[in-house]
C-alpha cells in the first residue's frame, strides 16, 4: 500500500524532553530528513509520537457488546482499529484472556479472537497484536497455550490468578456467584464447584508454572505478571523470567519490580480516577516516585492522553516525561526499538493533536493516515 510523501511546517514537534516548532518530512513509511515540495502547513498543530498501547482490552466493547450482537469478528476488529487511531494510537497490544472464567475469557473466545485479528492482518493499518492472559491454574490447558501462542506467534504473555483463594479457604461463596456465574454460561454450583477444584490444586502451581514459563522463554515470548501485591508475588515471577509487572497493587511489589530491573506498568484509567477502583496504590504516586515505565489504556483507550495533562497539572512529570509512558517507554519493553521517537530512520508513527481543542487531527501509521479530521484534513489534502 502506498504511504503519505510530506513536510510538515511550523507545528510544535516532540523531540526528546523538548517540545518545539520545526518541520517533519515522511517518505516510505519512515521520519526522514529530506523537505519535499508538498508541504503542510501545522501552525496550530502539535506532532507527537504515536501511542504505543502495551495493554488494553477496550476492544471487547467492539467485538461482543452483548451476547449475540457481533457475529462477524472481522467487523468488530475494524471497529476497534478506528477506536484506536481516533485515539493516537499506532500501536496496539490487544490483552485477550484465556481462563477458566468463562465469557470473553474464555479458551473458545481467545481463539476466535485471535483468528479474527490473523485473518484481517492485510487488511490493518495500525499495528495491533495480541498479548495472552493466562490463568496459572489452568494447568492441564498449558499445553493447548503453548500451542496456541506458537500458531498466532504472540510474543507477550502475563500470569493472572483471579480464584478467590481467601474466600474459598474460609469456607464462604465469592462475591457475586450467581452474575460471574451466568457470564460463563454456567450455574452457580459448577461455576463454585470449578474454582474450588483449581483452588485445590494450588499447591502444584508453582513447579508447573515454573516449567511453563521457560517452554514461553524458549518460545520468544515476553512474560509479565498482573496485579503483583506484594514483594514475594514478584520474586516468584521475576524467577521465573517474568521481568514485567504489569498493574502492581502496591508500592512494595512496584518498588521491587524496580529493584530487580524489571519493568512497571500502570493503567492510565488509574491515573484518570486518582486511584485504583480496587483501592489499590495510586499510579500518579508510583509515577511521581519514578515508578512507572509505561502507561497502558486497560479498559478505556481515551485515557491515555487524558492522563499525560493531570499528571503534568499534579507536578508528576513534565509533559515530555509522561509522553514518554506513552510511546517509547512501551515500546522499548515491547523491544520495538524502531518507534517511539520522532527522529529520522524510525517509523512515521505519529499524531497531529489541535493545540487549541487537544482534538486529535490526525493519526499516522508507519506513514499510512488512519484517521484524519478537520482543518488539518483540509491543509493535507490541499497540500
Amino acid at each position: 500500500m502506498k504511504t503519505v510523501e510530506f513536510t510538515l511546517e511550523g507545528g510544535e514537534l516532540l523531540r526528546g524532553e523538548v517540545l518545539e516548532q520545526g518541520t517533519l518530512s515522511i517518505s516510505n513509511g519512515q521520519v526522514v530528513e529530506t523537505t519535499f515540495k508538498r508541504r503542510v502547513d501545522a501552525r496550530g498543530f502539535r506532532i507527537l509520537p504515536g501511542i504505543v498501547d502495551i495493554h488494553g482490552d477496550g476492544f471487547e466493547r467492539h467485538l461482543a457488546p452483548r451476547r449475540g450482537a457481533m457475529t462477524d469478528m472481522r467487523a468488530g476488529i475494524a471497529s476497534a482499529e478506528a477506536d484506536l487511531a481516533s485515539n493516537g494510537i499506532t500501536t496496539a497490544i490487544m490483552a485477550q484472556f484465556y481462563s477458566w472464567e468463562g465469557g470473553l475469557r474464555a479458551p473458545e473466545f481467545a481463539r476466535k479472537f485471535l483468528n479474527a485479528l490473523s485473518v484481517t492482518r492485510d487488511e490493518q493499518l495500525t499495528d495491533m497484536r495480541a498479548q495472552l492472559r493466562i490463568e496459572t491454574h489452568m494447568m492441564d490447558e498449558y499445553a493447548d497455550m503453548l500451542a496456541l501462542i506458537a500458531q498466532h506467534d504472540i510474543g507477550y504473555v502475563v500470569f493472572n490468578d483471579h480464584i478467590p483463594h481467601k474466600r474459598l479457604e474460609e469456607g464462604r461463596k465469592p462475591p457475586r456467584l450467581t452474575g460471574t456465574a451466568l457470564k460463563s454460561g454456567r450455574s452457580p454450583e459448577a461455576h463454585l464447584a470449578l474454582m474450588k477444584a483449581l483452588h485445590d490444586r494450588r499447591g502444584d502451581v508453582p513447579v508447573a508454572l515454573a516449567e511453563f514459563a521457560a517452554q514461553l522463554t524458549e518460545q520468544g515470548c515476553l512474560l509479565g505478571s498482573h496485579d503483583d501485591h506484594t514483594v514475594a508475588d514478584r520474586a516468584q515471577f521475576c524467577a521465573m523470567g517474568a521481568q514485567i509487572a504489569e498493574f502492581p497493587e502496591t508500592l512494595e511489589a512496584a518498588q521491587a519490580a524496580r529493584d530487580t530491573q524489571g519493568s512497571i506498568i500502570l493503567g492510565a484509567p488509574n491515573v484518570m480516577r486518582g486511584g485504583s477502583h480496587a483501592g489499590n496504590v495510586s499510579a500518579v504516586d508510583l509515577i511521581r516516585d519514578g515508578l512507572c515505565d509505561a502507561l497502558a489504556s486497560d479498559y478505556h483507550y481515551p485515557a491515555l492522553r487524558q492522563s499525560i495533562g493531570k499528571l503534568v497539572t499534579q507536578g508528576a512529570c513534565s509533559f515530555a516525561q509522561g509522553w514518554a509512558l506513552l510511546s517509547s517507554g512501551p515500546a522499548r519493553i515491547l523491544g520495538l526499538n524502531d518507534r517511539g521517537h520522532l527522529e529520522a530512520g524510525k517509523r512515521a508513527d505519529l499524531l497531529v493533536e489541535e493545540v487549541a481543542t487537544g482534538r486529535i487531527a490526525a493519526t499516522i501509521c508507519s506513514g499510512r493516515i488512519t484517521h484524519l479530521q478537520g482543518t488539518f484534513a483540509e491543509r493535507l489534502l490541499a497540500a
